[in-house]
């Protein structure tokens, strides 16, 4: 004998699960009509699914900063492509993860992941996978997400919190390698060396003239490399360094983190 499923019921799953109608429809014929048999179902096939794409590729994503009293929770959520990255489901998704990280502690988001991602697989039809989660704690932080695909946290010791937002944006237009000079090593500036020696090479200029041409290119590659040296991107008058000192404040530290 048949089940009749009405549209009502149907309509109950879905706003429940956010699935397809057509994924409602099979589960509750299947459990005969019980909702709760269903929820059970789809939640059972969800896992299955994500079972199956687990070889997949998950290279595109999001990343999620979010700000709590004294700390900033860094999450990165991967999916195959941007589309899904797009999809307001996925978005949805992240943020509630890095909510739950926030509020709850990392380990216990990890624990609940899994039940929580599985549906938003079932739906969106690709393979999602936690990344990189990091809590950042300090008396003053800013965080800066550009585009959703990175995201920088500073943390400063004084200034304020819009000076920390403004190094993070800083920091992920410019892409710094390295904090200070002194965080350069003999390997970092020999491998430049390596680099400017063969482009100095090919000029015909004097060995004097070439000596002082490498020298010049070697400093000007190294100060658009490290972030004190950087002069400051929304004035381009200052450095990052003098005007951390303008402000009296230190950068204790910061993290970056992308998709891609």
């Amino acid at each position: 004998m048949s089940i009749k499923i009405t549209a009502e019921l149907v309509k109950e799953l879905r706003d429940a699960t956010s699935v397809s109608v057509m994924q409602c429809k099979n589960a509750l014929e299947e459990a005969e009509g019980d909702m709760e048999k269903a929820l059970i179902i789809l939640k059972k096939k969800s896992s299955s699914i994500a079972m199956k794409k687990a070889d997949r590729n998950a290279s595109d994503g999001v990343v999620v900063a979010l700000e709590g009293a004294g700390k900033v929770l860094l999450l990165t959520l991967h999916s195959e492509t941007d589309f899904v990255a797009r999809n307001n489901d996925f978005i949805t998704l992240a943020n509630e993860l890095a909510k739950i990280a926030l509020n709850e502690g990392i380990d216990t988001m990890q624990t609940k992941s899994l039940d929580i991602i599985n549906p938003v697989v079932q739906k969106v039809g690709e393979k999602i996978e936690l990344g990189k989660v990091e809590l950042i704690e300090g008396s003053v932080l800013g965080a800066y997400v550009h585009g959703s695909k990175s995201a920088v946290v500073v943390s400063l010791g004084g200034g304020s919190k819009e000076l920390a937002k403004d190094i993070a944006m800083h920091i992920a237009a410019m892409k710094p390698a390295f904090i200070k000079g002194d965080d350069v090593t003999a390997e970092d500036k020999a491998k430049v060396i390596e680099v400017f020696e063969k482009e100095v090479a090919e000029s015909d200029k004097p060995e004097e003239i070439k000596k002082k041409m490498l020298e010049g290119k070697i400093s000007t590659y190294f100060k658009e490399q490290t972030l004190m040296d950087q002069m400051f991107i929304k004035n381009p008058d200052i450095t990052v360094g003098n005007l951390l000192k303008e402000k009296g404040a230190t950068l204790i530290s910061f993290i970056r983190e992308s998709i891609g």
